[in-house]
């Protein structure tokens, strides 16, 4: 049985072992009619750690993301905030 995970959850699944402070982890989805947005939200202390240096490792989320998202047929933007 293969069970499927969706984009969200995929993006709180990676952004939570980065962190320091897991439960401050919000991602919200917005879906539009060929792009999904994604919103994560972080605690202060820990933006960086999602950012990484010169956006590193933003970046490699987003590379994730978008191999994530390519097998359903879809583009996904990431937003962080802190």
């Amino acid at each position: 049985m293969e069970s499927k995970v969706g984009i969200k959850e995929f993006l709180e699944f990676v952004a939570k072992r980065l962190v320091e402070k897991p439960d401050e982890v919000f991602v919200k989805e917005i879906e539009g009619a060929s792009v999904t947005i994604l919103e994560l939200k972080v605690a202060k202390e820990d933006f960086g750690r999602i950012l990484g240096k010169k956006g590193r490792i933003a970046n490699a989320i987003r590379v994730l993301l978008k191999a994530v998202s390519g097998k359903e047929g879809r583009r996904t933007t990431l937003e962080i905030f802190e």
